[in-house]
Order: C-alpha cells, then sequence, then structure tokens
C-alpha cells in the first residue's frame, strides 16, 4: 500500500436543486466565502487557479488546480490538482427529492514533503483532517445556499 495516496468519497445533500448548487461550486473563486478551510483561490486564467486550504492541523496545503471537465447538464465539476497534492477532485450533482444530492470524489498523492515522512503514523489523523474540512464545506455550502 503507498500510505501518501488518498481516496475520498462524500455525499452531501443540500436542499437546493442541482442548478443552483452547480452554480456555486463552478465558482470556485468564491468557496472562501463559504468554505472555511478553503483560505485562498486566485484565478491564474478562465480554467486554472490556485487555492490554499487548512483545517484543524497547523499545516496548509497549495495546490494548483485546472479544470478538466465542467459539464452544467450532467452536474459534473472536475480537476486535475499539482502540488502539495497531485490527482483529481470530481463533483456529480444529481437531483434528489426537489433538492440536490452532491458526490465528491478525490484521488490524490500527497506530495508535501512533511506530510510524506509522516504518512504511515499519520494516516488516520490526516483522514480526519480531511472529514473535518469536508464537514465545514457542506456546512457552509448549505447555510450560503440557504441565504442566495
Amino acid at each position: 500500500m503507498d500510505w501518501c495516496r488518498y481516496r475520498f468519497r462524500n455525499v452531501w445533500d443540500l436542499t437546493a436543486g442541482p442548478a443552483a448548487v452547480y452554480e456555486v461550486l463552478e465558482r470556485a473563486e468564491e468557496y472562501p466565502r463559504w468554505w472555511p478551510q478553503v483560505r485562498e483561490v486566485t484565478a491564474l486564467d478562465e480554467i486554472t487557479g490556485t487555492a490554499r486550504f487548512r483545517s484543524f492541523l497547523p499545516y496548509e496545503l497549495l495546490v494548483t488546480a485546472r479544470a478538466q471537465r465542467r459539464d452544467p447538464a450532467a452536474g459534473v465539476l472536475e480537476v486535475g490538482m499539482k502540488g502539495d497534492l497531485e490527482g483529481w477532485a470530481r463533483w456529480t450533482l444529481t437531483e434528489r427529492g426537489g433538492g440536490t444530492r452532491a458526490l465528491y470524489e478525490q484521488e490524490v498523492e500527497v506530495r508535501k514533503p512533511l506530510m510524506r515522512r509522516l504518512a504511515l503514523p499519520c494516516r488516520p489523523v490526516f483522514r480526519a483532517n480531511h472529514a473535518a474540512m469536508m464537514r465545514g464545506g457542506r456546512r457552509g455550502l448549505a447555510a450560503y445556499l440557504g441565504g442566495v
């Protein structure tokens, strides 16, 4: 097993419809407004940007993300990532009971040197850090959509 590789899958059930959720999720530069752990997003061009993340652990991750798929009809947003994390992340939105089921999938390899050195003993803590970030994002998005 490669202890530096991670696969995440999270499901968020939201009351807003898929079109409204997609509209918010496709504007990555606005994530820091509603997702507390996304500290900064800077657009580099129309399909590429940098993002800085920090959850409860005292380190930040910096990635450059490049849009690979934007498909509003299918409800899919996917990016490739390089930097402290290398791999991909994807949102898939489907209608569910008048709201939206937002599936977030991510497959990455940690490239940040300290995290690589601590990969084996700290893996459960790194996974918990990611889970906390995702809980913060779900709460923030739900509140943001409620106010839009």
